[in-house]
């Protein structure tokens, strides 16, 4: 998701607690150098200060943790909420943290936003209706939509991987998961547009946001009257023990399904590419995984690629309940705790030469998608949609390589997700190697 940050003005690191250790020359946070590379001031933080309360550049104070075991445990507190009404930020505060436009537009009941027992009995019912099994039987239509895609720019020879492939590829497979019908499909493209790429508009991001909730309220009442095979659908009859998902909390769940669901299959492929294109031998060691069919070794890339440079850098907020200790560091009830996946799966305590890229590395017991209650709900379906991606592009774009200097590429701004604005290519296609049977056009 996008942060109400915006885009990455300099940050500041409180002076260090009584009792932390410092040293070396302090790191500046979230400037375009750290947006670029935040690993080695992560690092830093991680040695120095792995739980430091810092200025985020929309001028909320908040906790930081950076190590891995301090991560995990966090992540699973629950003397940490996710409710920022209940807990934590001022009321003046509240517009600068969650999902921009999520709170003008009245779609605050979803999974990011609630604790147990109602997260509990939100999630049970969502979970019935976006099934393990109706995400798996979802793989051909993404392999359909990856082939269309990949025609639309296959005969050029380049292209920009953001904006033709991985940007519209989640867009179009949430869609016809939910049961968008295809006419509309192109206006979800431009409101998803909206809230990745003006990021830093607040303004723009809130339109787009209460477009898509006005949208979505009708699409559900369309759905009541005519059901048909799809998650909204799905999520109308979920039930459990005689209740339902309210109007207000289906709208909301679609939202964030969508949302959440796009932003971060984008920056799964986008990220992932990328870190391929830097590292030809772990390029062509999963290039020769798909061509030997090897579906274990391919699983255990994108792992590993998420673990290396995730697409969720830092996992939404959370708040104290009441005071408590994280790493040795008291943090006061009411504070904002963000805990760092970036950092923390490239801590070398758990993870041995953490910065290096091996598609080979057999422990996946990174934080890419959370842990505990709040572990994404939405995890299954990118890895799917990542899994074909990357395949599709390796298979088809045999000599598949960066078409501009490193140092020139750009990332979006944000606090929470971590992804390029741009990734143009250059390739040699072979048009004969498909993934699926699709037709030519989209």
């Amino acid at each position: 998701m996008s942060s109400p940050a915006g885009s990455r003005p300099t940050g500041g690191i409180s002076p260090a607690p009584g009792g932390c250790p410092v040293t070396g020359p302090v790191p500046e946070l979230f400037g375009r150098e750290f947006a670029a590379d935040p690993y080695p001031a992560y690092a830093w933080l991680r040695e120095n200060a792995p739980v430091r309360r810092v200025t985020l550049p929309s001028g909320v104070s908040a906790w930081l943790v950076t190590r891995w075991e301090d991560a995990r445990r966090t992540l699973a507190d629950p003397r940490l909420s996710k409710n920022p009404d209940r807990h934590g930020p001022t009321e003046h505060e509240r517009g600068r943290v969650g999902i921009p436009g999520e709170r003008g537009a009245n779609l605050m009941t979803h999974l990011l936003n609630i604790d147990p027992p109602d997260h509990t009995r939100l999630r049970r019912l969502v979970s019935a209706a976006f099934t393990p099994r109706r995400v798996a039987a979802f793989a051909p239509r993404v392999e359909e939509l990856t082939d269309r895609l990949i025609d639309g720019f296959a005969g050029r020879g380049s292209a920009d991987l953001i904006h033709e492939f991985a940007f519209p590829l989640p867009i179009y497979a949430i869609c016809d998961l939910l049961g968008v019908p295809e006419e509309d499909h192109d206006d979800f493209r431009d409101w998803a547009g909206m809230m990745l790429h003006t990021a830093g508009r607040r303004g723009g991001v809130g339109r787009a946001v209460k477009r898509m909730r006005a949208y979505l309220s009708e699409l559900i009442d369309r759905k009541r009257a005519e059901p048909g095979d799809d998650l909204i659908t799905a999520l109308i009859r979920a039930s459990d023990d005689g209740e339902h998902l309210t109007g207000e909390e289906a709208a909301a769940m679609a939202f964030i399904l969508l949302f959440a669901g796009f932003e971060t299959t984008v920056n799964l492929i986008g990220n992932g590419v990328y870190a391929l294109l830097r590292h030809p031998d772990q390029m062509e060691y999963l290039r020769a995984a798909v061509r030997a069919g090897d579906e274990a070794a391919v699983d255990r890339a994108v792992e590993e690629l998420l673990r290396w440079d995730g697409p969720v850098e830092i996992a939404t907020w959370r708040f104290a309940r009441e005071p408590l200790t994280v790493g040795g560091q008291r943090i006061d009830t009411g504070d904002p705790v963000l805990v760092v996946l970036a950092a923390a799966d490239r801590d070398p305590e758990r993870f041995p030469e953490p910065d290096r890229l091996d598609l080979t590395r057999g422990d996946q017991q990174h934080l890419g998608y959370g842990h505990g209650v709040h572990y994404c709900l939405g995890a299954p379906l990118a890895r799917l949609e990542g899994r074909i991606a990357l395949s599709a592009l390796l298979t088809r774009l045999p000599d598949l390589r960066l078409a501009a200097d490193p140092a020139e590429l750009r990332w979006r701004g944000g606090l929470i997700m971590r992804g390029l604005r741009a990734l143009p290519v250059e390739f040699r296609c072979e048009k004969d190697l498909r993934v699926g049977n699709a037709p030519s056009t989209l």
